[in-house]
């Protein structure tokens, strides 16, 4: 493959990086009526003697999941042991969920690995104070970060040794609700190649050093300052963020988000584990917990299912039903039916990403066209037998308003290959409307095992039928057709980031009729009202660089369809983009990785 060296952070500005080819206890207290949920206990109560005995709610959390408190012994020795196991095991089977509970924590580098969150305990990113360090580095692929996928950080505050913590991370490891008190640098030792990411809820004091990340996207916190930009950095609601300046340098700012829900937490009341459901915002800029506790609801434990690997879907949709939330510890699953949410303000948690494997080609998870569920912290990994869908929201034709109380999907990641042959037609469909997409990596694998043009086969990335849906932080990648089609009204996006499939055979595989390739992210022919920022498509057709991609983006040519700050980017000239949007934009060429940009569409 080509190399570009990456020597310093002088040569990242004058060279951008590619990316790499490579228990028990009954469930007894109501929820809150605000939630809109019915008392197990009452379900309970009121059935017949001749039902299946009720499933219990809390629990305890499973061996995968490892609580620490100040006083505990050996911390740095389990943390090493942790990493060590989960460090290169990019297709493992292991999952983690490191967990502090309130205090500080002295001396420490908390180094992760493969499929392993760190989070504090407490209501409030200070509640849990670290001095040390949450690492993030590449060593284990020779300095290069561009597949330190699938780890979590979230509700801490550093103090980094150095003064400046390191995270150089690529797709599906978010940075949530953290207070770095001090600097954040995105970028391996070495500033090595780098392909992340993604930050929301935190507070960095001083300044974040991208370096050699490609792009980023940052919404709703407070930074000191910014160092650089490569090719696209993306932020909203960001206070101490960069002055609106695409293309030179790549920033787009929004002073505010539209509609922002946080992702919900598990957290400790006392020595009672209970889940935080953050409230929705609008307009929001800054973190939810600058000054002081967050505003929202939360569950007990108790009216959680907690689910162990080894459940079977149906123990999963009997919790449901009995009105349990699930709470999925970490581990893999694998389902012979969807996972059935009809209730609203269901909540379906995972923790340090506990995986659906749906079998025999059946979809993972589906939900009713209700109110408030919340879907956060999973991945779902693609089986053998070719599902037609991954994840639905909603069913086909959902119609009702969400608007006062949305679905969110929030660090939901989908995967196609790479552990091992997958197969899905469709990833991820939204019908209801006002769904909130924050923060998702739906991805065709481009290695690992299971990969090939016909073996992991999956036509389409996303597909967003329903109206009003905001996507904050959106990758998709890889897809063998369409990686996104939008056909609702009125839709938004903050951030995309998506490369074509590099293993397309020759231009016949990739024809769509009479044009040259599929877009990456396009919008119907019948939509009317869309807009989108900060959106990004690369190539990189190794298998045959002759291959021309027409663009990365289409859409109806009408007002009420805009764009802002798009761009395509041929990685050292294998495959080319003849225009950006539509007609519109200077197609790439030669061999030097150099975007060509679109500033305002139409």
């Amino acid at each position: 493959m080509p190399h570009f060296p990456m020597d310093s952070p002088d040569s990242v500005r004058s060279l951008p990086a590619r990316r790499s080819v490579l228990g028990a206890m009954a469930a007894t207290a109501a929820a809150p009526t605000l939630l809109g949920l019915s008392s197990p206990a009452s379900a309970a109560s009121a059935a017949p003697v001749a039902q299946p005995r009720a499933l219990p709610g809390g629990g305890d959390l499973g061996p995968n999941v490892i609580v620490f408190d100040p006083s505990t012994s050996g911390i740095q020795a389990k943390l090493d042991e942790v990493f060590r196991q989960q460090e290169s095991a990019q297709f493992g089977t292991g999952r983690y969920a490191l967990l502090f509970k309130p205090g500080t924590y002295n001396g420490l580098n908390a180094q992760l690995g493969f499929y392993t969150s760190i989070a504090g305990l407490g209501l409030s990113p200070d509640d849990t104070s670290i001095n040390g360090d949450v690492t993030v580095d590449a060593g284990w692929f020779n300095g290069n970060a561009t597949q330190n996928f699938w780890r979590s950080a979230e509700n801490l505050a550093l103090t980094p040794v150095s003064g400046t913590n390191r995270w150089a991370v690529a797709q599906a490891a978010p940075f949530r609700r953290m207070h770095v008190r001090g600097g954040l640098n995105l970028a391996p030792t070495g500033y090595g190649w780098a392909s992340g990411g993604y930050i929301a809820d935190s507070r960095i004091d001083g300044s974040v050093g991208p370096y050699s990340q490609q792009q980023w996207y940052t919404r709703d916190s407070s930074v000191g300052g910014w160092a650089n930009a490569v090719w696209n950095m993306v932020f909203s609601g960001v206070q101490g963020a960069p002055a609106q300046s695409f293309p030179n340098p790549p920033y787009t700012t929004l002073d505010t988000t539209p509609v922002s829900r946080e992702k919900p937490f598990l957290y400790l009341n006392g020595s009672e584990y209970r889940v935080f459901l953050p409230e929705r915002r609008t307009n929001a800029r800054g973190t939810t917990w600058g000054s002081g506790t967050p505003r929202g609801t939360s569950l007990p434990l108790t009216q959680f299912y907690v689910a162990k690997p080894g459940v079977t879907a149906a123990t999963l949709n009997a919790a449901l039903a009995q009105g349990l939330h699930l709470l999925l510890t970490p581990g893999i699953y694998h389902l012979d039916q969807p996972i059935q949410v009809n209730r609203a303000g269901t909540v379906v948690l995972g923790l340090g990403y506990a995986t659906l494997i749906p079998d025999n080609g059946v979809t993972a998870l589906r939900t009713a066209d209700v109110d408030g569920v919340r879907l956060a912290g999973f991945l779902i990994d693609a089986g053998p037998v070719n599902s037609s869908t991954l994840l639905e929201v909603g069913p086909t034709g959902a119609s009702a308003s969400h608007s006062a109380n949305p679905t969110t999907v929030q660090d939901v990641f989908i995967r196609i290959g790479g552990a091992g042959a997958g197969k899905a037609t469709t990833s991820m469909v939204i019908n209801s409307r006002d769904t909130i997409i924050d923060h998702t990596w739906v991805w065709r694998a481009d290695h690992g095992t299971g990969v090939g043009w016909e073996t992991n086969r999956a036509d389409f990335g996303i597909r967003v039928n329903g109206d009003d849906v905001l996507a904050t932080g959106l990758f998709v990648e890889h897809f063998n057709k369409f990686d996104v089609q939008w056909y609702g009204q009125r839709g938004r996006t903050i951030f995309f980031q998506n490369e074509k499939a590099y293993d397309a055979p020759n231009q016949a595989a990739i024809q769509n009729g009479s044009v040259k390739g599929y877009a990456a992210y396009k919008v119907a022919d019948s939509v009317t009202t869309h807009e989108g920022w900060g959106l990004g498509s690369y190539c990189y057709y190794n298998v045959d660089p002759t291959i021309v991609q027409h663009n990365g983006f289409a859409a109806p040519n009408t007002p009420g369809v805009k764009f802002h700050d798009l761009l395509v980017v041929s990685l050292g000239g294998q495959g080319q983009y003849e225009h950006v949007v539509n007609e519109t934009g200077a197609p790439t060429s030669g061999t030097s990785t150099v975007p060509s940009t679109v500033v305002s569409y139409p």
